[in-house]
């Protein structure tokens, strides 16, 4: 055999060992449901887009349910700033005030349709929907340390049906995080709250959020620390011991929740890493960090 067919054989064989570690993953997850929610860079960069929608489709083709729930921040953030005003934040939640709200939902819906776009470009039947379609997240008015933030809801009752008769009848949902109080007024919410509240009401197998860190560290500001494998008690034991602070508290915060509420394991990665959701799911090792139940194990297939 010559050089040249050796490599081509060599490429060959390459992508076979890959399917084959996939496998187990692929028999293990099959017609479960994966909840991603999507946002950070990975919204912003469209090379990253592209990648993000490509392995959620391919979740979908591999016998996978997934749903999506995205954000739009940087994008609101940019739009609110086109009309003159200035994005305001307490806590890290955006200030919404009535304009606030309108332009925001203006541009999650947008945001919304594009991503039904990209999917339907592949060849997966994707429909794009809000909190408020069906009554799927009723909120009411959430206070960020006793302040009124304007129209920021918290979600109070998740009513999964339209997720699951779309899931049944082979729809990939993607969900836009706006809801309605008692009072059918409108709130923006925070999109990784409305991930963590529709995995937990359709019983998801996975939860993945997608970020612009490469997972949970030990020590935030040394990468080595980076903690590929968690449970629930040691995650509870980093957060009381004063290791975990910033955006990432109320994220880990949100993970042991769902946990707790029956998601089987959290994905926390790194939206800015091609191809991540497939490098976690699909790979023995992973490249994120992966939160599990303290009974629990990592499916390693080694």
């Amino acid at each position: 055999m010559d050089v040249s067919m050796q490599k081509v054989m060599d490429k060959a064989m390459d992508k076979a060992e890959v399917l084959i570690e996939a496998l187990p993953y692929i028999q293990r997850f099959n017609r479960k449901i994966i909840v991603v929610k999507y946002g950070g860079s990975a919204m912003i960069d469209e090379e990253l887009k592209k990648q993000v929608i490509q392995d959620v489709t391919l979740l979908k083709l591999v016998g996978f349910k997934p749903i999506i729930v995205h954000g739009g921040g940087k994008e609101i953030s940019k739009w609110v700033e086109k009309t003159g005003m200035t994005p305001e934040f307490v806590n890290g939640l955006r200030k919404t005030d009535e304009p606030t709200m309108e332009i925001a939902e203006m541009v999650l819906n947008k945001v919304n349709k594009s991503l039904v776009q990209n999917v339907q470009s592949l060849g997966v039947n994707a429909i794009g929907i809000s909190g408020k379609d069906g009554g799927l997240l009723k909120v009411e008015k959430k206070l960020s340390d006793g302040k009124d933030i304007g129209f920021v809801g918290e979600i109070t009752e998740v009513n999964p049906k339209i997720l699951t008769d779309l899931l049944e009848k082979d729809f990939l949902p993607i969900v836009c995080p706006i809801g309605m109080d008692e009072n059918f007024v409108t709130y923006n919410i925070n999109a990784d709250d409305a991930a963590c509240a529709i995995a937990k009401a359709v019983s998801a197998e996975k939860l993945a959020f997608l970020t612009d860190i490469e997972g949970v560290y030990k020590d935030k500001d040394d990468p080595d620390t980076l903690i590929s494998e968690l449970s629930v008690e040691e995650a509870k034991k980093l957060i009381g011991d004063g290791f975990i602070g910033g955006g990432m508290l109320p994220k880990l915060n949100n993970c042991i929740e769902a946990i707790e509420e029956g998601v089987s394991r959290v994905h926390i990665l790194d939206g800015r890493i091609a191809h991540c959701l497939l490098l976690e799911i699909f790979t023995n090792k992973g490249i994120g960090t992966a939160i599990i139940g303290d009974k629990d194990t990592r499916y390693y297939n080694e």
